[in-house]
């Protein structure tokens, strides 16, 4: 039987991704590079997510030596248009709908079983080592500002705030990016959101995935309103044994300080996709990342020397940084 295979969009890993289609149906082909990408990992967890009841794609073949897979194909139809849609809008009812449909899969995700055999630990190790991405990346190599000893002990400081803040939560399987970009509306009866991108599956806190959907580096809503749909979510995990009973300003303290772990890390991630990897779409969400963080080190206590330090020697660089790096992605070669 004769087909057509045509490139479809990627991530920012090295995996390429194609859609092959024949008159029998269509399929998604990836292709990871041994030497780069490990597929052992995706196969093990899509696997265990299906037993859970989440809708992750079926695997119809795969070579991990060679780096081939052969999965279902979940469509182009990601979450994030439709969510856009509805916050030009200002349509929350819509986009409280979506996310229910989200909370829904993540709910049968977190009670997927993480210790047969056991998922990697996000434990404090794994924590401060992402953090550290935004002290080299998007501090030294982006902002071209190496932090002075003094202002790496404080970093530091903040970075074990919040590194304790995670590991005192629920400990639970953790999708570990599950955001609008890796979320898919599927064309088929129910309201079933297609899960993806799961290979880095980790037992770690439960507000990770929470916050990784409603404070999305690629969608931004109002502060109000992402504390009702987080506290929405705690109430239904309360209620499958996932969360013990909270008071809702905690819940909403934890969620926030996991999102600042969370936009450190990726702050310096976007920024090493960039200068290592010649990567330049993400740039353009380093403002909204930054500013979350911002938000959240400037409401607590406890990061108030980081808050104060990001607002007098962070954040007037950045608009220099970045229009430097968008410059530098617009000249041939790419990176200087």
């Amino acid at each position: 039987m004769r087909g057509d295979i045509a490139a479809v969009s990627g991530d920012a890993s090295f995996r390429r991704y194609f859609r092959g289609q024949t008159a029998a149906g269509s399929w998604v082909l990836v292709d990871a590079p041994p030497d780069r990408e490990n597929s052992r990992p995706f196969i093990a967890i899509d696997q265990r997510l299906r037993l859970a009841g989440v809708r992750a794609p079926r695997l119809i073949a795969s070579d991990a030596d060679l780096g081939f897979m052969c999965l279902e194909d979940f469509g182009n139809d990601l979450l994030w248009p439709s969510l856009e849609q509805a916050r030009l809008g200002a349509d929350y009812v819509q986009a409280g709908a979506l996310y229910q449909r989200c909370f829904d899969q993540l709910l049968l995700i977190q009670q997927a079983d993480a210790l047969q055999p056991p998922l990697p630990l996000y434990d404090a190790a794994l924590l401060l080592r992402e953090m550290r991405l935004f002290s080299e990346w998007f501090c030294g190599g982006l902002l071209q500002r190496e932090l002075t000893a003094l202002e790496n002990q404080m970093v530091e400081a903040a970075f074990a705030v919040l590194c304790e803040s995670a590991l005192q939560q629920p400990q639970v399987f953790v999708h570990r990016d599950y955001h609008s970009r890796n979320l898919m509306l599927l064309k088929e009866p129910g309201t079933a959101i297609g899960v993806i991108d799961f290979q880095d599956a980790v037992l770690g806190p439960l507000t990770y995935d929470l916050v990784s959907l409603l404070k999305d580096c690629y969608i931004e809503w109002p502060r109000t309103q992402i504390n009702e749909w987080a506290l929405a979510y705690a109430g239904q995990a309360q209620a499958c044994g996932l969360l013990p009973m909270l008071q809702p300003q905690q819940f909403v303290r934890e969620f926030d300080l996991m999102g600042a772990q969370r936009h450190i890390k990726v702050l310096g991630i976007f920024s090493r996709l960039w200068l290592r990897d010649g990567k330049s779409g993400y740039l353009k969400d380093i403002p909204l990342t930054f500013r979350y963080l911002q938000q959240v080190a400037g409401e607590q206590p406890q990061l108030a020397s980081f808050a104060q330090w990001l607002h007098l020697q962070v954040a007037p660089r950045l608009p220099a940084a970045l229009a430097a790096a968008a410059a530098g992605a617009q000249r041939p070669g790419g990176l200087r």
